[in-house]
Protein backbone atom coordinates (compact mmCIF):
# COMPACT_ATOMS: atom_id res chain seq x y z
CA UNK A 1 0.00 0.00 0.00
CA UNK A 2 1.23 3.33 -0.59
CA UNK A 3 -0.36 6.72 0.19
CA UNK A 4 0.48 9.98 -1.40
CA UNK A 5 -0.65 13.89 0.03
CA UNK A 6 -1.77 15.95 -2.49
CA UNK A 7 -2.37 18.32 0.19
CA UNK A 8 -0.26 22.22 0.76
CA UNK A 9 0.05 22.78 4.56
CA UNK A 10 -2.27 26.18 5.61
CA UNK A 11 -0.16 28.44 6.95
CA UNK A 12 -0.42 32.39 7.45
CA UNK A 13 1.60 32.95 4.29
CA UNK A 14 0.32 30.89 2.10
CA UNK A 15 -1.10 32.10 -1.59
CA UNK A 16 -4.00 33.12 -1.28
CA UNK A 17 -7.06 34.28 -4.06
CA UNK A 18 -5.77 37.33 -4.75
CA UNK A 19 -8.35 40.22 -2.96
CA UNK A 20 -8.76 37.13 -0.09
CA UNK A 21 -7.09 37.55 3.60
CA UNK A 22 -4.32 35.16 4.63
CA UNK A 23 -5.18 32.56 7.36
CA UNK A 24 -4.72 33.55 10.78
CA UNK A 25 -3.70 30.90 12.87
CA UNK A 26 -4.03 32.24 16.81
CA UNK A 27 -2.62 30.68 19.74
CA UNK A 28 -5.98 30.22 22.27
CA UNK A 29 -4.85 28.10 24.95
CA UNK A 30 -1.00 27.41 25.79
CA UNK A 31 0.87 24.36 27.74
CA UNK A 32 2.40 27.24 29.70
CA UNK A 33 -1.03 28.70 30.91
CA UNK A 34 -3.66 26.55 30.55
CA UNK A 35 -2.19 22.96 30.30
CA UNK A 36 -2.57 21.87 26.52
CA UNK A 37 -2.50 23.89 22.97
CA UNK A 38 -5.13 25.03 21.22
CA UNK A 39 -5.18 27.42 17.87
CA UNK A 40 -8.20 29.30 16.66
CA UNK A 41 -8.39 29.25 12.89
CA UNK A 42 -9.66 32.17 10.49
CA UNK A 43 -9.58 31.75 6.65
CA UNK A 44 -12.15 31.85 4.08
CA UNK A 45 -14.11 28.57 3.26
CA UNK A 46 -11.76 28.23 -0.37
CA UNK A 47 -8.14 28.24 1.43
CA UNK A 48 -5.61 26.52 0.10
CA UNK A 49 -6.45 22.51 -1.55
CA UNK A 50 -9.83 23.47 -1.24
CA UNK A 51 -13.38 21.80 -3.12
CA UNK A 52 -15.97 23.99 -4.36
CA UNK A 53 -19.76 22.59 -5.29
CA UNK A 54 -22.35 24.07 -6.85
CA UNK A 55 -23.39 26.32 -4.44
CA UNK A 56 -20.14 27.97 -5.04
CA UNK A 57 -21.69 30.10 -7.84
CA UNK A 58 -25.61 29.58 -7.59
CA UNK A 59 -28.28 29.90 -4.81
CA UNK A 60 -29.76 26.71 -4.25
CA UNK A 61 -27.83 24.21 -5.66
CA UNK A 62 -26.07 21.84 -4.05
CA UNK A 63 -23.75 22.54 -0.90
CA UNK A 64 -20.85 20.30 0.19
CA UNK A 65 -22.86 19.11 3.20
CA UNK A 66 -25.48 18.00 0.97
CA UNK A 67 -23.41 15.73 -1.01
CA UNK A 68 -22.83 11.99 0.02
CA UNK A 69 -19.32 11.38 1.59
CA UNK A 70 -19.15 9.05 -1.89
CA UNK A 71 -19.32 11.84 -3.86
CA UNK A 72 -15.32 12.54 -2.67
CA UNK A 73 -14.13 9.25 -3.22
CA UNK A 74 -13.44 8.00 -6.40
CA UNK A 75 -11.15 6.43 -8.97
CA UNK A 76 -8.73 8.98 -10.39
CA UNK A 77 -6.39 9.27 -13.56
CA UNK A 78 -3.90 12.44 -13.67
CA UNK A 79 -4.19 14.12 -17.02
CA UNK A 80 -0.30 15.24 -17.28
CA UNK A 81 -0.50 18.83 -19.34
CA UNK A 82 3.07 19.42 -17.78
CA UNK A 83 4.14 20.46 -21.66
CA UNK A 84 1.60 23.19 -22.24
CA UNK A 85 2.76 26.63 -21.90
CA UNK A 86 0.98 29.61 -20.24
CA UNK A 87 -1.89 30.38 -21.64
CA UNK A 88 -2.44 27.49 -23.82
CA UNK A 89 -5.73 25.88 -23.73
CA UNK A 90 -5.75 22.29 -21.86
CA UNK A 91 -7.58 20.16 -25.08
CA UNK A 92 -8.86 16.73 -25.79
CA UNK A 93 -5.09 16.01 -26.86
CA UNK A 94 -4.03 15.95 -23.28
CA UNK A 95 -6.63 13.60 -22.90
CA UNK A 96 -6.71 11.23 -25.62
CA UNK A 97 -3.63 9.27 -24.38
CA UNK A 98 -5.50 8.26 -21.43
CA UNK A 99 -8.88 7.96 -23.15
CA UNK A 100 -10.10 4.80 -22.06
CA UNK A 101 -9.40 4.82 -18.20
CA UNK A 102 -10.71 8.53 -18.65
CA UNK A 103 -13.91 8.00 -19.32
CA UNK A 104 -14.06 5.24 -16.72
CA UNK A 105 -12.52 7.40 -13.92
CA UNK A 106 -14.81 9.21 -11.42
CA UNK A 107 -12.07 12.03 -11.35
CA UNK A 108 -9.70 13.77 -14.14
CA UNK A 109 -6.70 15.26 -12.30
CA UNK A 110 -4.89 17.71 -14.80
CA UNK A 111 -0.97 18.24 -13.42
CA UNK A 112 0.43 21.58 -14.62
CA UNK A 113 3.42 21.23 -12.79
CA UNK A 114 2.16 24.45 -11.60
CA UNK A 115 2.72 22.85 -7.36
CA UNK A 116 5.88 24.06 -7.78
CA UNK A 117 5.59 27.75 -8.16
CA UNK A 118 3.85 26.92 -5.13
CA UNK A 119 4.88 30.15 -2.43
CA UNK A 120 5.93 32.73 -5.61
CA UNK A 121 4.42 35.46 -7.44
CA UNK A 122 4.47 32.43 -10.46
CA UNK A 123 1.53 30.74 -9.15
CA UNK A 124 -0.40 33.69 -10.13
CA UNK A 125 0.31 33.69 -13.06
CA UNK A 126 -1.32 32.39 -16.66
CA UNK A 127 -2.04 29.36 -16.23
CA UNK A 128 -3.77 26.69 -18.60
CA UNK A 129 -7.30 26.03 -18.29
CA UNK A 130 -9.71 23.36 -19.76
CA UNK A 131 -11.23 24.84 -23.07
CA UNK A 132 -15.62 23.47 -24.06
CA UNK A 133 -14.48 19.95 -25.58
CA UNK A 134 -12.78 18.92 -22.30
CA UNK A 135 -15.47 20.59 -19.93
CA UNK A 136 -17.99 18.62 -22.64
CA UNK A 137 -16.49 15.29 -22.13
CA UNK A 138 -15.96 15.92 -18.47
CA UNK A 139 -19.65 16.49 -17.80
CA UNK A 140 -20.39 13.71 -20.24
CA UNK A 141 -19.05 11.20 -18.48
CA UNK A 142 -20.31 11.84 -15.16
CA UNK A 143 -17.63 12.60 -13.37
CA UNK A 144 -17.89 12.91 -9.73
CA UNK A 145 -14.85 15.77 -9.68
CA UNK A 146 -12.18 17.23 -11.42
CA UNK A 147 -9.00 18.75 -9.82
CA UNK A 148 -5.92 21.25 -10.95
CA UNK A 149 -2.63 22.21 -9.38
CA UNK A 150 -3.91 25.60 -9.77
CA UNK A 151 -5.32 28.47 -7.91
CA UNK A 152 -8.69 27.68 -10.27
CA UNK A 153 -10.66 26.50 -13.33
CA UNK A 154 -11.03 29.81 -14.65
CA UNK A 155 -8.08 32.09 -15.32
CA UNK A 156 -7.49 34.77 -12.34
CA UNK A 157 -8.58 38.02 -14.88
CA UNK A 158 -11.87 36.33 -15.88
CA UNK A 159 -14.28 37.42 -13.54
CA UNK A 160 -17.27 35.82 -14.99
CA UNK A 161 -15.97 32.39 -13.89
CA UNK A 162 -17.49 30.89 -17.23
CA UNK A 163 -15.70 27.25 -16.74
CA UNK A 164 -17.08 27.25 -13.01
CA UNK A 165 -21.01 28.39 -14.65
CA UNK A 166 -20.52 25.29 -17.09
CA UNK A 167 -19.57 22.79 -14.50
CA UNK A 168 -21.75 23.78 -12.02
CA UNK A 169 -25.24 25.32 -13.78
CA UNK A 170 -27.12 22.00 -14.08
CA UNK A 171 -24.51 18.91 -12.99
CA UNK A 172 -23.32 17.43 -9.88
CA UNK A 173 -19.74 18.10 -9.82
CA UNK A 174 -16.97 19.24 -7.37
CA UNK A 175 -13.63 21.20 -8.58
CA UNK A 176 -10.67 21.19 -6.76
CA UNK A 177 -7.71 23.73 -6.86
CA UNK A 178 -4.56 23.99 -5.62
CA UNK A 179 -3.33 20.20 -5.50
CA UNK A 180 0.51 19.16 -5.31
CA UNK A 181 2.42 16.14 -5.92
CA UNK A 182 0.77 15.29 -9.02
CA UNK A 183 3.72 14.23 -10.79
CA UNK A 184 4.03 11.69 -8.10
CA UNK A 185 0.76 9.62 -9.07
CA UNK A 186 2.01 8.31 -12.38
CA UNK A 187 -0.51 7.52 -15.47
CA UNK A 188 -2.50 4.51 -14.20
CA UNK A 189 -6.12 4.91 -12.40
CA UNK A 190 -5.99 5.22 -8.67
CA UNK A 191 -7.82 5.85 -5.15
CA UNK A 192 -8.67 9.34 -4.60
CA UNK A 193 -10.11 10.75 -1.59
CA UNK A 194 -10.89 14.71 -1.14
CA UNK A 195 -13.04 14.98 2.16
CA UNK A 196 -13.60 18.29 2.96
CA UNK A 197 -14.60 20.08 6.52
CA UNK A 198 -18.75 19.18 7.03
CA UNK A 199 -19.84 22.67 7.88
CA UNK A 200 -23.65 23.80 7.34
CA UNK A 201 -24.51 25.05 3.36
CA UNK A 202 -20.51 24.97 2.66
CA UNK A 203 -19.88 26.72 -0.60
CA UNK A 204 -16.41 25.11 -0.27
CA UNK A 205 -13.86 24.19 2.09
CA UNK A 206 -10.38 22.99 2.46
CA UNK A 207 -10.03 18.98 2.11
CA UNK A 208 -7.07 16.67 2.66
CA UNK A 209 -6.42 15.29 -0.52
CA UNK A 210 -4.53 11.98 -1.08
CA UNK A 211 -3.98 8.90 -3.64
CA UNK A 212 -3.85 5.73 -2.47
CA UNK A 213 -2.43 2.64 -4.24
CA UNK A 214 -3.53 -0.34 -3.35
Amino acid sequence: MKVIDLTHTISETMPVYPGTEQPRLTPANSYEKDGFKETLLSMYSHTGTHVDPPAHLFAGRTTLDAFPVSQFVGRAVVIDCRHLKEGEAITMQEIAPHRADAEKADYLLFNLGWDARWGTPEYYGDYPCIDDEVIDFILATNKKGIGFDVIGVDPIPDADLPRHKKLFAEHEIVNIENLTNLDKCGSEPFWFFALPLKWENADGAPIRAVAFFE
